[in-house]
């Protein structure tokens, strides 16, 4: 039997934990912030789960970071990098599972992506009920999945 290991874990990253974790990254505070921050630490530098996105969300992520007055080559470096080593799943949407329109997409690219989990700092916008994927939050251990043979992710 050939050589057997885990595979990465798929998630989806709401906006909430995105900015969270940036305005952290130049300014540490207690609480959720921290928790974002070392959920997107160890994601930069361990490449803990494999991150899911779809154009919608790319572009929120943009809109909202720039409203937060994030500089826009700040933007540019962290929308590069998240780019270039996602997995970017077409929008298909028509779930209508979120009670918040702005976070249908990322509910849809969950679906469609079959991801593992979904990280946010608004579970009520993500009825775990409607989802397969699991709601957690940035501080909590992320889902595991199954084993596959070497040399898939």
């Amino acid at each position: 039997m050939p050589y057997l290991k885990k595979k990465r874990p798929r998630g989806v990253v709401d906006t909430s934990v995105l900015v969270a974790g940036i305005a952290a990254f130049k300014k540490p505070v207690p609480g959720t912030l921290v928790a974002s921050a070392e959920m997107l630490h160890d994601w930069i530098d361990n490449r803990t789960f494999t991150w899911l996105v779809n154009e919608e969300i790319l572009e929120e992520y943009k809109v909202i970071l720039a409203r937060r007055k994030v500089r826009p080559h700040l933007i540019g470096a962290a929308i590069n990098l998240i780019r270039s080593v996602a997995e970017e799943i077409p929008s298909a949407g028509g779930y209508d599972i979120s009670p918040d329109p702005f976070d249908e997409p990322f509910c849809a690219c969950a679906e469609d992506g079959n991801a593992d989990f979904i990280v946010t700092l608004n579970p009520n916008d993500f009825p775990q009920r409607k989802l397969k994927a699991h709601v957690i939050a940035p501080d909590a251990q992320i889902p595991t999945t199954g084993k596959t043979r070497l040399g898939s992710s």
